[in-house]
């Protein structure tokens, strides 16, 4: 008698009701996030292009600060430094919720998007670096097309695909927060020129106390979430000033800190009339502050780019930096992510979620392809400001993340009608 063959998963085996819910909630906050930022980077763009161009550059360029401590930044500096660190705060406390209470607490589930996300990461910096060969300027650049925006894909997600299957959105969500932690730590890694020794050792003592103040607030402080987090926001600011001193990006801080608040995950953890954990407490809280405010201002502030008329548009895509990005972003992602899901599933005998395509999940990468507001930041850390590479690699970012989002919608739009369609059809002959 022949052994039977092994039981294949799938990627999403049975996402929770509770895990649905709160990813419903989540990706109704990015959507008017992403709406909201999409809108301001318009405004920029145009603003930048004016008559009246020198206004918009006079307020970003605009220094204020404290010099002593290594603050004296521009406008647009502190929008980079300052507000994208509460982004990458709720990228770190995703990660650490879905890792922790969320439906990828399985390594069986949360390979897939984790290589997924390696796949898009890796596959368009190749292809970037491949176009530019020969040019050491250029070459700096390789990270700028590895990561996805959130907010905007999100956004683009919502308004298209109010039919698609929810594994399809979770695969989204989840891939596009490992890529951004990817890319943080692409930050870290190669876009740190010197480290100051001491105030890095501070900046880290700074975060170990917050996380031990995070984790014995309930336990021993007896202080309710709601008057933990006045005593920890004054924390994270100073280890994020710290940071910021030491020569690494302060935006790194952000995703420290959110990794050490405590995630509760089952109901003894809570007790009885606990209330909220912390970590839903700064969810609540920061994730409004975020997806309305701190990345709508920091895209206003960085799309903003003079490309000089049609003429200037036009031009730029003769620099193999503009061809690189997008044809990184626009093709490298898709293809990375796809063929990356593909091997996973194929060596660890993992199949699709039942309710979804190939096609789906292709679709997925070139809606990732939608670079935007990570990639704008790895532009100004790649390229000194206001020089030509620095601005053809803004435009090269804003045109691929369009594409990306037009030809995502196109695909995306026509699998929701076939999954809306389906559910049609199964309404109608239902008793």
């Amino acid at each position: 008698m022949s052994p039977s063959p092994p039981r294949i998963r799938s990627i999403f085996p049975s996402a929770s009701a509770a895990e649905s819910v709160r990813i419903g909630e989540l990706l109704r906050k990015e959507t008017v996030g992403g709406i909201l930022l999409v809108a301001l980077a318009v405004v920029a763009l145009v603003w930048a292009n004016s008559p009246w161009a020198d206004g918009y550059f006079a307020i970003r360029d605009f220094e204020i600060g404290y010099e002593p401590w290594h603050l004296r930044l521009s406008i647009g500096a502190w929008a980079a430094d300052g507000l994208l660190a509460i982004f990458f705060f709720l990228v770190g406390l995703e990660l650490k919720r879905e890792f922790v209470s969320g439906d990828l607490r399985r390594f069986s589930t949360a390979i897939v998007p984790i290589v997924a996300a390696v796949g898009g990461v890796a596959v368009p910096a190749v292809i970037y670096l491949v176009v530019v060969a020969g040019s050491a300027e250029a070459s700096q650049g390789w990270a700028i097309p590895t990561a996805t925006d959130i907010a905007f894909a999100v956004a683009v997600l919502a308004v298209i695909g109010s039919h698609l299957p929810s594994a399809l959105r979770i695969f989204l969500l989840t891939l596009a927060v490992v890529d951004d932690l990817i890319a943080i730590g692409i930050i870290a890694l190669f876009y740190t020129e010197t480290v100051e020794v001491v105030p890095l050792l501070l900046a880290l003592v700074m975060i170990a106390l917050y996380g031990l103040v995070a984790q014995l607030s309930r336990r021993f402080f007896h202080l309710r979430p709601t008057a933990a987090w006045l005593i920890l926001l004054p924390l994270g600011v100073i280890a994020w000033a710290l940071l910021h001193a030491s020569g690494i990006h302060a935006t790194i801080a952000g995703v420290l800190l959110g990794f050490t608040i405590p995630v509760l995950h089952k109901k003894a953890d809570r007790g009885p009339d606990a209330g909220p954990g912390l970590a839903e407490v700064f969810e609540h809280r920061f994730r409004p502050l975020s997806a309305g405010f701190a990345v709508p201002v920091f895209a206003f502030f960085s799309a903003g780019v003079a490309v000089g008329g049609a003429e200037g548009f036009v031009s730029a895509f003769s620099d193999p930096i503009v061809i690189g990005i997008v044809l990184a972003l626009v093709v490298g992602k898709p293809l990375g992510i796809t063929v990356a899901t593909w091997l996973v599933t194929r060596i660890r005998r993992i199949d699709l979620d039942p309710a979804l395509r190939w096609v789906d999940i292709a679709g997925v990468g070139i809606l990732a392809g939608i670079g935007f507001t990570v990639s704008l930041l790895v532009a100004e850390l790649s390229f000194a400001a206001g020089s030509e590479a620095h601005d053809h690699a803004k435009v090269a970012i804003l045109t691929a993340s369009v594409v990306a989002a037009v030809v995502a919608s196109i695909l995306l739009s026509a699998r929701n009608r076939r999954y809306r369609r389906s559910a049609d059809a199964e309404g109608s002959v239902a008793p």
